[in-house]
């Protein structure tokens, strides 16, 4: 088994993707692995 060690710059970036997380009943690894679905078949990619 992996671990994956992710650091959010500020207390309000994490509470944002958490949200999604939620948002979307996923996991942590859930949401890892749909965005990476999402950019393996092209979607775009919003960096902010």
């Amino acid at each position: 088994m992996r671990y994956v060690k992710i650091e959010f710059e500020d207390e309000e970036q994490y509470e944002r993707v958490s949200e999604l997380k939620d948002a979307h009943g996923l996991t942590w690894k859930g949401l890892l692995l749909r965005g990476t679905r999402g950019l393996d078949s092209g979607g775009p990619l919003d960096e902010d």
